[in-house]
């Protein structure tokens, strides 16, 4: 089973980690979609590492075997159909956002990791 996922991945901790693995644990092959620059700021986002820094930070995880770049939010289906995902997963920060891509494949949200999230980190170090 392929499974895909999609992120920004900017600053990678642990519950990140945790849902790689998670996603990883639900087929044998795992595809994380990461944000381009370019689509982040189409987002309003400002990753502090380069795509090309988070793609090889990601790469070196055991659980990722692929990563393409997400440059578009309707690119989504075109990846499931041309990578053949049995299985779209996103955090339940997510949940009932990706429902449509249920004509695709199977969609599950992931619980998040209790107490860590990218925004406490990065709020975190702007008081330091």
């Amino acid at each position: 089973m392929r499974v895909i996922t999609y992120g920004t991945f900017d600053t990678l901790h642990y519950g990140h980690i945790l849902l790689l693995e998670r996603a990883k644990a639900m087929g044998d092959y795992l595809i994380v979609g990461l944000s381009t620059d370019t689509f982040n700021a189409t987002k309003g986002k400002k990753a502090h590492l380069s795509y090309e820094m988070r793609r090889d930070l990601l790469l070196s995880l055991r659980c990722v075997d692929l990563i393409i770049p997400e440059n578009t939010w309707e690119q989504k289906p075109d990846d499931i159909r041309t990578h053949k995902a049995d299985i779209f997963t996103m955090g339940s920060d997510w949940e009932g956002k990706f429902d449509e891509l249920k004509e695709f494949c199977e969609v599950r949200y992931l619980p998040r990791t209790p107490r860590v999230s990218s925004t406490a980190i990065r709020n975190a170090s702007v008081k330091a």
